[in-house]
C-alpha cells in the first residue's frame, strides 16, 4: 500500500514537513487576526465621527491632561466611592473633552505627561475602557527650589 501511494502521488511528505506547515498556517492565522485590531491615534473630533457612524470598535485618541497656568489638573473628578473618576482632556489638535472612567484612578495619573484614552462616544462624553499613561521620564532634568 506505502508503494502504491508513493507512486501515486510522486513524493510522500514527512510528518516534520506537515509539522512546519501548520506551525506556518498558524502563525499566519494570527498575524491577519491581530492585523484587523490595529488602531491609530485620532483626535477627539474624528472619534466623534467614527463613533457616531457606528463603529463598534475601540477609538485611541491620544492628548494630555487640561491644566492651568500653574500645572494644576481642571476638571478632575472622583466618583463619591472613588471607583471612578471623569477629566477633561486636550488631544493634539487642541479640541477639550470630558472623559469619563468606570475604573479607579491609575496610580501617577495626575503626573502623566501623556494619556492614551481607549473607548467610544457615550452621548457627547468619551467612555475610556483603558487608559494608557506617559508619565514623565525619571531621566528628565528637574529644577529644584531651595
Amino acid at each position: 500500500m506505502y508503494l502504491i501511494l508513493r507512486w501515486q502521488y510522486g513524493v510522500i511528505m514527512k510528518k516534520s514537513h506537515i509539522l512546519i506547515l501548520v506551525v506556518i498556517a498558524a502563525a499566519v492565522t494570527i498575524i491577519v487576526s491581530t492585523a484587523g485590531d490595529a488602531s491609530t491615534y485620532v483626535g477627539f473630533d474624528e472619534a466623534h465621527v467614527m463613533s457616531t457612524a457606528g463603529n463598534k470598535k475601540e477609538i485611541h485618541v491620544v492628548g494630555e491632561l487640561k491644566k492651568d497656568a500653574n500645572g494644576h489638573i481642571i476638571g478632575l473628578e472622583e466618583g463619591p466611592d472613588k471607583v471612578s473618576f471623569s477629566f477633561i482632556m486636550v488631544d493634539d489638535n487642541g479640541k477639550e473633552q470630558k472623559v469619563t472612567y468606570s475604573q479607579p484612578m491609575p496610580s501617577d495619573f495626575t503626573r502623566s505627561e501623556k494619556v492614551v484614552v481607549i473607548g467610544s462616544y457615550d452621548q457627547e462624553n468619551f467612555k475610556a475602557s483603558k487608559i494608557l499613561l506617559k508619565c514623565p521620564s525619571k531621566y528628565q532634568e528637574q529644577k529644584i527650589n531651595i
